[in-house]
């Protein structure tokens, strides 16, 4: 099995896949089109998540830290390769890639067509009232818009999302500096699209595009600044190469400590915004609020992740002083995170907006389990990566459904819920215990992990992020209490509970988020070697604890008895 290009093959499919999606025939409201466009993306995503299941039984967590690679000569005359493969860390993230595809694709599958409603035209001075001007277009929403923003052609659509799932497998796998780059930037632009064009639609939606375009552009320019840098000093003793094999060998790339310092703050600006760390993280409430459900879940579960899986992959192994030193400073952004984004959700009246706040509180904890360079912090942070796609993904579905029923992502006009539509509710609960990290759901074991190993090296923002779990309880129950409980207000009396195709997309999510919450070890059993090998690139290792009996001895000798 390990002949078998893997990485490449899951890559292509769903470039396929989309070439495939864009380019089957539709006619105006022929459903019957429409629907074998769904079906294709459908199928596309499946056969991609097979694939990588296939690859990942084949994946041996005690073998090489690198597995599947593949290395082809792209631009010889800079040493850059198509090169990939993958560690423990990269394969987690590549699955929860490949299941999440097809959990959007099931969500934002339409049980049947839109109410149609008319879009207010601009109607010429002198012809109010009157009959239609023949320049005047009165548009059928159901033409352009469905529910929950996205157009009711879907080609588009889902050939945006399987675009960005081949840009996300990419950029986890790449082990090619340059190459990491180039995913990294491509990912941009279906994301670009999701939310602009399929998005709630009007100023605000293209507000958010846009702004999450110039952010992401933005760092990325300045990382690719330090990436040039870093391959200008791979050249001063050889040929250059942008290869990790080489640039990770501390005694090829060496560099004086002011220019790895100003190197790593290249990496971190990019991937701090992508994170994102406070305070570079103003772009994600807007574009979680606007973007559709389906393109939500993508960002916030995965596509943000790409910025605490680069601090792993390459800024802690090509500059492990600087990291060291500058790993207070993050620490102290990303508490600072965790308390913010707490404390904004907690008066959040939006629910989408609610839930992006409570991934910038989220993502604080990641960065404080990356930077306090403990095999626990790291592996914590790292799983914690994993089951924070699957509750928030489950909550952002969620609302996506109550949004769907009512038009509306506004708190008030929720209330009783629970009383029309239990199973909705049901998922509600156990998917917001999820992200408050409750025992017996799977974000309590990462959470616990990232507390214990930034305990032992960095106690005071350790306890500082404590109170973010508290925080966390808060903003979860108030939500679930006022969406869910409560009198049940006349607009929601006839809300349906969970379809079938609903249902379909909901209990894979929940049940790994109570399987993971009982059962880490599969997880933990393929992230510990990789973490192991990237503290071993920072020269860091798990401070040793002191035995009480050595205590006791060293106080009897300190007495002369």
């Amino acid at each position: 099995m390990s002949s078998f290009p893997w990485l490449l093959v899951i890559g292509a499919v769903p470039v396929v896949g989309a070439v495939v999606v864009a380019a089957t025939p539709q006619v105006r409201k022929e459903a019957g089109r429409e629907d074998a466009v769904r079906w294709v993306a459908l199928g596309v995503s499946l056969l991609t998540f097979a694939l990588t299941v296939g690859m990942a039984v084949g994946y041996h967590s005690s073998g090489d830290r690198f597995q599947f690679g593949r290395s082809y000569s792209w631009i010889p005359q800079f040493g850059v390769h198509f090169a990939v493969g993958i560690d423990g860390i990269a394969l987690v993230m590549i699955l929860l890639t490949a299941f999440l595809v097809p959990v959007v694709v099931i969500a934002s599958w339409r049980d049947d067509d839109s109410v149609p409603t008319v879009i207010p035209a601009v109607i010429p001075t002198g012809y109010e009232g009157a009959a239609p001007h023949p320049d005047v277009a009165v548009v059928d929403v159901a033409d352009v818009v469905d529910g929950d923003g996205r157009h009711s052609r879907p080609a588009g659509f889902f050939a945006s999302i399987l675009v960005l799932e081949a840009m996300l497998i990419g950029v986890f796998a790449a082990t090619d500096l340059f190459l990491f780059y180039v995913f990294f930037e491509a990912m941009l632009i279906p994301m670009y699209f999701l939310i602009g064009r399929y998005g709630t639609g009007g100023a605000k939606a293209s507000y958010a595009a846009m702004k999450f375009l110039l952010y992401s552009l933005a760092g990325g320019l300045v990382m690719l600044a330090a990436v040039i840098g870093v391959y200008v000093l791979s050249a001063r003793t050889g040929s250059g190469s942008f290869l990790f094999s080489v640039l990770s060998d501390h005694n090829r790339l060496q560099m004086a400590t002011s220019v790895q310092l100003w190197l790593w703050f290249g990496f971190f600006i990019a991937f701090a915004i992508k994170a994102p760390l406070w305070p570079f993280h103003t772009w994600l409430p807007d574009a979680a609020a606007e973007a559709p459900i389906g393109a939500s879940i993508l960002l916030v579960g995965v596509m943000d992740k790409v910025g605490t899986f680069g601090f792993l992959r390459w800024s802690l192994p090509l500059f492990p002083n600087a990291s060291k030193t500058m790993a207070p400073l993050v620490m102290t952004l990303a508490v600072i995170g965790i308390i913010y984004g707490a404390l904004l959700a907690i008066g959040q009246r939006d629910l989408k907006r609610l839930l992006a706040y409570t991934s910038i509180a989220h993502f604080g904890f990641i960065a404080v389990g990356i930077f306090a360079f403990t095999s626990q912090g790291m592996a914590g942070a790292t799983l914690y990566m994993v089951n924070h796609g699957f509750s928030t993904g489950a909550l952002f579905l969620i609302v996506g459904f109550l949004v769907a029923r009512q038009n509306s992502s506004s708190i008030t006009d929720f209330g009783g819920v629970h009383k029309v539509a239990p199973w909705l509710s049901g998922a509600f609960f156990i998917a917001g215990l999820s992200s408050l990290a409750l025992p017996g759901t799977n974000s309590f074991v990462s959470e616990f992990l990232v507390l214990i190993g930034s305990f032992t090296t960095y106690r005071v923002f350790a306890i500082i992020a404590t109170v973010g779990i508290i925080f966390a309880a808060i903003y979860i129950l108030l939500m679930y209490q006022r969406t869910m409980h409560g009198p049940l207000l006349e607009r929601n009396a006839g809300m349906r509970d969970l379809s079938w195709r609903e249902a379909a997309a909901l209990i894979p999510m929940v049940a790994l988020i109570l399987g993971l919450g009982f059962f880490p070890k599969p997880a933990l059993d393929v992230i510990n070697p990789a973490v192991s090998s990237t503290q071993h690139d920072t020269g860091q290792s798990d401070p040793v604890a002191p035995h009480p009996a050595a205590d006791s001895v060293a106080a009897t000798e300190g007495t002369g008895k």
